[in-house]
Order: C-alpha cells, then sequence, then structure tokens
C-alpha cells in the first residue's frame, strides 16, 4: 500500500470536507442576510394548519440550507414561547423534506464550476460597497465553496477502488440482510454524529457509491442512518431547556426512528420503488474512456433521501394531534418553574441573527404591552379617591419586572452584536435596545405619578375634583398617543404622520394645564403639597409623552431634530412652585 496515496486521498477527503462545510456556513448567513426579511415572513405564517407549517419548514431550510440550523431554531422558539409544539413538529417535518436538495446538488456534478464561482464571487463580497451585494456576494461564493469541496472529496475519495484493504472494510456494510442494512444504519448514524452534517455524510456516501465501493443499497441504508444521526443537532440544543422545547426535539427523534423503522421491514420493495423512479438500476455500470462508472446511482440515491422524507412526512401528517398527546404524556412537565429568565429570548438563536432579532423583536412588542397595562392600571387608581392596594402591588411589579427585561435584552442584543451581523441588522439591534431603554424608563415614570399620588394619600390629601378632571384628560390624551405608537411598531410605521403632531397637541395640552393650575393658585389658597405634587404629576406625563416620542422616532428610522434634547441627556424637571 503506498502511504503517499492514502496519504493524499486523505488530505483531499479532509481539505474537502472542511471547505463544503465553510461553503455551506456562507450560503447560509449569505441567504439569510439576503432573504432575511421573506425568513421572517415565513417564520410569521406558521400556523396551526399542518400543511402550512410543513411547507415553512421547507422553505426555511431550503433558504438557510441546513435542517439542523432549522431545528435548532424551531427548538429555540419553543424554548421561547414563540411557537407551539404542533407548529414545531409541523416545522420539523417540513424541514426533513427541505434539507434532500442538497442530494441534488451532488447530482448535477457541479464541481468544475466551483473554483470560478468563488474567484468571481469572493471579489464582488471583497470590494463592494453595497451590503446587500456583498452578500449576495458570500451567497454565491458559499455555493461555489460547497462545488469546490464537493469536487475535492470526489478526487480524494477515486483511488479508494484500487486500495483492497479500504474495499474490503467497505464490504463489511453490505446490505444485503437485514443486519447488514442495520450495520450500514448504524454507520450512517455515526459518521452524521461525529461531522454534524448529514448533507456532508450524504455526499461523502453518494461518492462512495460513484466510485463502486459501495453498491446502491448498502448507500441508501447508509443514507437512511444519516437521517436519523441528523437529530442529534436538535437534541443538544434541547437539553437546559423548557419541557416543551425537549419535546420538540424528541418528535424529530421519534419521526426519523419510525421512518427508519418501517424503510427496514420493506427495504427491498422500496429499493424496487427506487429502481422504477430512476428507469435504471442503479448499480448498472458503463464503460467510459476504459474505466468504470456508475452513471445512474447518485440520482438513486439522492431520489432515495427524498422520497423517504416525503414518505415519512406524509405518514406523520395525520398522526400529528397524536404525536402530540403522545409526547405531552410521557415527557410530563416539570413541577418546579423551568425558565430562569423572564424573557423568551434564547441565546441559541444568536447562531442565527435574522432569527435572534426577531425574538428580541417580540420581547419589545411584549415590554410596550405592559406599559400599556401599566397605564391603564394607574389610569383606575387616580379614578377613584380610594385605591385598589392589589393595583399599585401590580403596577410596581410591573415595573421590576420591566427592568429585568430590558436588562436581558440588552444583553441578548449585546451577545448579537458581538457576532458576524450584517449591518441592517446591527442597526436593527441597536434601534431595539434604545426602545427597551425607553420603554423601561417609560415605566419608571408611570411608577414616579402613581408614588406622587401616594404621597398625597398618605398625608390625608386628596385631589380636587378639577385636578382629577385634568389629570385623567391629560392620562387618556398620552394614552392614546401610545396607542398609537404600540401599533406602529407591530403593523410598520404607518401611524408615524398622526405621532408628531400628536405629540405636539400633548405639550400644548400640558402648558394649558399648567397654567390653568397657576390662575388658580392666584385666584385661592392651596395646599403648598397638593400644588408641587399635582404640577410634578402633569410634568411626569409630557415626560411619558417625550419618551414615547423617542420610541416613535426609532419606529420610523429617523432623526428627531431635537436629538440634542434627547430626554436621556436632560434630566431635568419643570415643576410649579
Amino acid at each position: 500500500m503506498d502511504n503517499s496515496v492514502i496519504m493524499a486521498m486523505v488530505f483531499g477527503v479532509i481539505g474537502g470536507l472542511g471547505i463544503f462545510l465553510l461553503g455551506m456556513r456562507y450560503m447560509s448567513d449569505g441567504l439569510q442576510t439576503v432573504a432575511g426579511n421573506r425568513l421572517r415572513g415565513l417564520i410569521g405564517m406558521v400556523t396551526n394548519n399542518r400543511i402550512m407549517a410543513i411547507g415553512v419548514g421547507t422553505a426555511v431550510t431550503a433558504i438557510v440550507q441546513s435542517s439542523s440550523i432549522t431545528t435548532v431554531m424551531v427548538v429555540g422558539f419553543v424554548n421561547s414561547g414563540l411557537m407551539t409544539l404542533k407548529q414545531a413538529i409541523g416545522v420539523i417535518m417540513g424541514s426533513n423534506i427541505g434539507t434532500t436538495i442538497t442530494g441534488w446538488i451532488v447530482v448535477l456534478a457541479v464541481g468544475q464550476y466551483g473554483l470560478p464561482l468563488v474567484g468571481v464571487s469572493a471579489l464582488v463580497f471583497l470590494f463592494s460597497k453595497q451590503e446587500k451585494i456583498r452578500y449576495l456576494g458570500m451567497t454565491i461564493m458559499g455555493v461555489g465553496m460547497i462545488f469546490f469541496g464537493l469536487q475535492l472529496m470526489n478526487d480524494g475519495l477515486a483511488p479508494i477502488r484500487d486500495l483492497p484493504e479500504f474495499v474490503r472494510w467497505f464490504h463489511m456494510f453490505s446490505a444485503d440482510t437485514y443486519w447488514g442494512i442495520f450495520k450500514c444504519i448504524l454507520v450512517g448514524c455515526i459518521l452524521t454524529l461525529i461531522v454534524q452534517s448529514s448533507s456532508a455524510t450524504l455526499a461523502i456516501t453518494m461518492m462512495l457509491a460513484s466510485t463502486g465501493i459501495i453498491g446502491f443499497e448498502s448507500a441508501a441504508a447508509l443514507v437512511l442512518g444519516e437521517n436519523i444521526g441528523t437529530t442529534i443537532t436538535a437534541f443538544l440544543a434541547s437539553l437546559g431547556t423548557t419541557t416543551n422545547a425537549k419535546r420538540a426535539a424528541y418528535s424529530h427523534i421519534v419521526i426519523k426512528m419510525v421512518g427508519v423503522f418501517w424503510i427496514t421491514i420493506l427495504f427491498h420493495p422500496y429499493m424496487r420503488l427506487i429502481h422504477s423512479v430512476v428507469g435504471n438500476d442503479p448499480n448498472t455500470i458503463v464503460m467510459v474512456d476504459g474505466a468504470e462508472t456508475y452513471p445512474y446511482i447518485q440520482a438513486a440515491i439522492a431520489a432515495s433521501h427524498t422520497i423517504f422524507n416525503i414518505i415519512s412526512t406524509a405518514i406523520f401528517i395525520p398522526l400529528l394531534p397524536a404525536m402530540v398527546k403522545f409526547l405531552t404524556k410521557y415527557v410530563p412537565d416539570k413541577s418546579s418553574g423551568e425558565k430562569p429568565q423572564l424573557t423568551n429570548l434564547d441565546i441559541r438563536s444568536i447562531e442565527t441573527p435574522i432569527i435572534a432579532i426577531e425574538q428580541s423583536r417580540k420581547e419589545i412588542v411584549i415590554m410596550g404591552r405592559v406599559n400599556r397595562e401599566m397605564v391603564d392600571s394607574l389610569r383606575q387608581i387616580l379614578s377613584t379617591s380610594k385605591a385598589d392596594k392589589a393595583t399599585i402591588d401590580e403596577i410596581f411589579h410591573h415595573e421590576e419586572v420591566l427592568d429585568n427585561i430590558q436588562k436581558e435584552v440588552m444583553a441578548f442584543l449585546t451577545e448579537v452584536l458581538d457576532g458576524n451581523v450584517p449591518l441592517s441588522l446591527s442597526e436593527e439591534a441597536q434601534k431595539q435596545m434604545r426602545m427597551a431603554d425607553e420603554y423601561e424608563t417609560l415605566s419608571d415614570y408611570v411608577t414616579t405619578i402613581l408614588k406622587l399620588y401616594l404621597r398625597l394619600s398618605n398625608n390625608g390629601i386628596e385631589l380636587s375634583q378639577v385636578m382629577r378632571e385634568d389629570l385623567l384628560e391629560l392620562h387618556d390624551l398620552v394614552a392614546e398617543y401610545f396607542d398609537n405608537v404600540n401599533t406602529s411598531y407591530a403593523a410598520g410605521p404607518k401611524n408615524f404622520p398622526k405621532v408628531l403632531p400628536n405629540g405636539d397637541y400633548i405639550t400644548d395640552k400640558f402648558r394649558d394645564l399648567r397654567n390653568r393650575h397657576l390662575s388658580r393658585l392666584a385666584e385661592e389658597k392651596s395646599d403648598p403639597m397638593l400644588s408641587t405634587v399635582f404640577s410634578d404629576m402633569l410634568n411626569s406625563y409630557r415626560r411619558v409623552k417625550d419618551h414615547v416620542l423617542n420610541i416613535a422616532e426609532v419606529i420610523a428610522e429617523v432623526k428627531s431634530i431635537n436629538m440634542t434634547k434627547s430626554v436621556k441627556t436632560e434630566e431635568k424637571t419643570e415643576t410649579v412652585p
């Protein structure tokens, strides 16, 4: 045995595998950036309609080019409470179909185009100033690296047929008996567990088959094992997550295990089905320039992979509700609380920045909703002379919760920004950080108004009927203004044209109420504490409006002409003696 041949073979396969995996990563990252909004739209389409969920899973996997990324993403969503178990299982089933595209890429035999694609796209990526063009270049560069990696692996594996020791070793795994089928499945599973990419092991399997080292039946059995091996990624992602996230990961394992089980029982009839689909015997040998070639075997392997996943998905579509019940029963909820944090943010999603940003956006929406609840509760208290203790405690509790949510959002987004994030996502992350800060500060002013009101109550002082009506009038204007801004963030900046005029109107109303209060002071005697506290309450409402305006500016992606007078840097308060 020539050691130089073995070394060249090993280096070729390892180098090709590394370039292939790196290409998959570049293509995935590039596609996520280029098709980011479409990806977010697809995720938003996930409903309890199982067909829709499967379609979304297939499409998302086709975009990110990795079922592992999709399943890890789904586990993160379930862990975050942003996706139900039923929705998650549907998406996972779809991802199993979407990932089969890799096999057909190998069938195309496009390795010769790899280096030209890498060369041209690398120049675009390095020298283009437009971000979208740069990441399109990264995507194409990833495709080229995949093609080139496949070519290197194919060239590296070519001499293996001339090494008797390797040939004898591979012949130990022949799928001519049930035990042989099981051994091939086991080898395929272990290889995928090691490489952590079923796409890579599938490509290697197809190339081994194309050299004649393994037959079609053995290759198909190896692919079945690779389907099981790919579930380890989702399983590892589920460690330390909520029970529902674990159920989602386990569903992936169950679907693959059951699918492989029925195929092994009907293995030989299934092989005949693939023969009929391909139209030729995959093991057919054709002599080309004096060398043996297997022109049909790679297409047959790709077809066996695709058809297996389509049939398995079709079997589980009607069984989806039953699977949810099964997993709920046999993976019971924990008796104690599971979440050590308040937010639904999942650190695993940082590997997919577009998803991480979507998760944090949902948390910002929640912060807005909690603030709105605080505003409603505050009105309830201001409307009566006897404040309900439970409502008071609820406002203070919400303020503490928002403090902690803001810290978790800031820490999460900081981790996102530490990675390789496109400029557009980086800017959005920074805007979300500012919004989280504004919402947290807004909640502080709501509790400030409550504290001022309680200060009067604790000293046995009540607001006059006129003061109460003035406060409620200003309160309702601010609450309506807040609703417009929150709606803008949930559905896009459609309401922004209304925001600036409304903000000016609130400022004018504040001045009017303040002047009316000053006029009353000149005409009649008033308790000094009541006068000061009422003025401070009016001013706090103005501050609430200012912070809502800051949020509106972020939503509309414009800079205020008064940014130098931002509420964050100007914490002076207007008081009336």
